[in-house]
């Protein structure tokens, strides 16, 4: 995914999470005029070389095709990672988020945002997801997407097979999981899984791993994906530190 390699970054929290996690990947920025007084000592900190550009309002709104506000947009270098690489390095108490077809870039940035916010080692993807380096899944995100590590499954591979087989117990979440989360002692090395809104995860999927579902009130079934990982996310982490 991404042209030719690249993805865009926009807006200052976003480029100041970057200029930290990974300046090396950093190609170059583009300010709006207005904004490159502001810039200051957050420029200073690219790695030496990194082209700054400034431009008129009015250039940089044709390029992005829209009126935009932040003024600060950064062109970076994709990582290249593989799946198998990433779970294999994972320390031995680790929490992983399993990704099957989200396919909703806002949905996919606020899951980025509660991977990092609740210390998730790890986030893969099967080939059905959206791009996390999209910019509004950066943007939504506030940065995450460009600080927790994750990869993506080749199309036909299992998400929850790869996921096991790096050691990994792999929690699905459903609203007909047969585990009440606040009854769910977090394993040493565990996978949530979280599958689109509406279909969910496949039944063949639910029927070998684990399930979970969090309990609800007026008839509700289900919650926002992303809200769903923050609840669960929260938890896994929280009992994970006693």
């Amino acid at each position: 995914m991404g042209r030719d390699g690249l993805f865009v970054a926009e807006g200052r929290v976003v480029l100041e999470k970057a200029v930290r996690a990974i300046p090396d990947r950093i190609v170059s920025v583009l300010v709006a005029e207005k904004r490159l007084d502001g810039l200051g000592g957050l420029a200073a900190q690219l790695p030496s070389g990194t082209p700054v550009y400034a431009a008129s309002q009015a250039v940089m709104d044709a390029i992005v095709g829209f009126p935009i506000h932040r003024g600060i947009l950064a062109l970076g270098r994709r990582p290249e990672r593989d799946a198998s690489g990433l779970l294999a390095g994972l320390p031995a108490r680790t929490l992983v988020v399993g990704l099957s077809a989200i396919a909703n870039h806002d949905n996919m940035g606020g899951i980025f945002r509660n991977a990092a916010a609740f210390g998730a080692d790890a986030v893969v993807l099967d080939a059905a997801c959206c791009d996390p380096l999209y910019r509004k899944a950066i943007r939504v995100s506030v940065g995450a997407a460009l600080t927790v590590p994750f990869a993506r499954l080749p199309p036909g591979a299992d998400l929850a097979a790869t996921l096991a087989g790096a050691g990994l117990e792999v929690l699905a979440l459903s609203p007909r999981g047969e585990i009440h989360l606040p009854d769910l002692a977090p394993p040493p090395r565990a996978a949530a899984l979280f599958g689109a809104e509406g279909p969910g995860l496949p039944d063949e999927v639910l029927a070998r791993v684990r399930t979970v579902r969090i309990a609800m009130a007026g008839g509700f079934d289900s919650l926002n994906v992303a809200t769903t990982s923050g609840i669960v996310l929260h938890h896994l982490a929280a009992r994970r530190a006693i």
